[in-house]
C-alpha cells in the first residue's frame, strides 16, 4: 500500500527557469538510467523475494520507494526549470507567447523553438511539463528493467544501475551553474552511492554468491585467459596469479589459435580450475538443493496469502514454516 506524502524527501529548488537544462534532466526522469527505471527494477525484483527472502524484499521495496521519491524530486525540478512555459503556451491570443520566455537572454526563444522541433513531446505535446522520455524524447520502456528471479544476479544488476545513475548525475552537474539545482543533483547522486553500498552489503550477505545463479562453470575454462590480440601483451590480476580467485590461479593461453587446434576445438583442454568435474557437479547439486529448499519451504503449496494483517512479521513467519 502506497501513501503519498506531499512534502518532497529533499527540498528541490531552482534559482531561475532554465528550459534547456530541464530537457537534459529528463534523462533522469524517463531515461534508461533514470529514477523511474531504478524504481521499477527494484519493485519488480522484490516480488520473487516476498516469501522466500523477506529481508531482501524489505530492502528492495524500501529502495524502490525511495527511487519513486527521487522521481518526484526530478519531476518537480524539471517543472520549476520550465518556469512559465505551461502558462505561456496556454495564451492562445498572443501571436508568439514563447518569445516572452526569453527574459532578455539572447537565443532563448530560438533555443526553445529548436527544442520543440527536435523533440515535440518536450514542449508541443506535453505543454511544458515532464515527459516519460529521455532527453532525446525516446519513450521509457519496460525493457530497461532487469529482473531475473535470482538475487545473486539481480543485486549485481542493481549495483550496476546505481553506478550508471551516479555518473549521469555527475555529468549533469557540469551543465548547470544554478547552485540550488546543484544541491538537489548532489543529494540524488549521493543517494546512488548509498544504494550501491546497500546492494553490495546485501549481496555479500548471501553465501555463496559466486558465480551468479546456481551452476558452477566448466573447470576447463573458468580460470583460462585467452590472449585474443597481437602486439604488446598486458598482464595484471585479471590474467595472472590468483587474481580474484579464492583458490587456483589464472591460466594464460598465449596462443589461442594453436590451443584450439591442438585440443580439437577446446574439447580436450585440461582443467584450469583447481576443482575436478566431479567436484563441480557435487557443488551444483548442493547449491541447487539449498536454493530449492529456501524457496519451497517458504512458499505454501496450497492456499496462499500475500499479507498477514496485524500478525507476526515476515521473518517470524518464515522461521515458523
Amino acid at each position: 500500500m502506497f501513501h503519498h506524502v506531499k512534502e518532497l524527501q529533499f527540498n528541490a529548488r531552482v534559482s531561475q527557469p532554465d528550459p534547456q537544462f530541464a530537457k537534459l534532466l529528463l534523462e533522469q526522469f524517463g531515461g534508461g538510467n533514470g529514477e523511474l527505471k531504478a524504481a521499477m527494477q527494484y519493485f519488480v525484483q522484490a516480488f520473487t523475494c516476498r516469501q522466500a527472502y523477506p529481508t531482501q524484499y524489505d530492502l528492495l521495496m524500501d529502495i524502490a520507494t525511495e527511487e519513486f521519491s527521487h522521481l518526484e524530486i526530478v519531476g518537480a525540478t524539471i517543472q520549476m526549470l520550465l518556469g512559465p512555459v505551461n502558462g505561456e503556451l496556454k495564451n492562445a491570443v498572443e501571436t508568439n507567447p514563447v518569445a516572452k520566455l526569453a527574459d532578455g537572454r539572447k537565443g532563448t526563444k530560438e533555443e526553445l523553438i529548436h527544442q520543440a522541433l527536435q523533440n515535440p513531446q518536450f514542449l508541443v505535446l506535453s505543454g511544458g511539463g515532464p515527459t516519460v522520455t529521455d532527453s532525446n524524447g525516446v519513450p521509457w520502456s519496460g525493457s530497461f528493467v532487469n529482473a531475473n528471479g535470482d538475487l545473486t544476479v539481480d543485486l549485481r544488476s542493481d549495483i550496476a544501475a546505481e553506478s550508471r545513475a551516479k555518473i549521469v548525475y555527475e555529468y549533469l552537474m557540469k551543465f548547470t551553474d544554478d547552485p540550488l539545482v546543484h544541491e538537489s543533483l548532489r543529494f540524488l547522486m549521493t543517494r546512488e552511492i548509498a544504494h550501491f553500498q546497500m546492494f553490495s552489503a546485501a549481496l555479500a550477505n548471501i553465501q555463496p554468491n559466486f558465480p551468479p545463479g546456481v551452476r558452477q562453470g566448466d573447470p576447463r575454462f573458468t580460470h583460462a585467459y585467452f590472449n585474443m590480440s597481437n602486439g604488446a601483451d598486458i598482464r595484471g590480476p585479471w590474467n595472472q596469479g590468483s587474481g580474484p580467485w579464492a583458490e587456483g590461479e589464472w591460466t594464460y593461453v598465449e596462443d589461442p589459435i594453436a590451443t584450439v587446434r591442438q585440443t580439437q576445438g577446446l574439447t580436450e583442454m585440461r582443467e584450469t580450475s583447481p576443482y575436478s568435474d566431479d567436484e563441480v557437479e557435487t557443488a551444483n547439486k548442493k547449491l541447487a538443493k539449498l536454493r530449492h529448499t529456501e524457496v519451497s519451504q517458504a512458499v505454501p503449496k496450497g492456499q496462499n496469502q500475500w499479507s498477514d494483517y496485524g500478525t507476526a512479521d515476515l521473518q517470524q513467519r518464515r522461521k515458523a514454516s
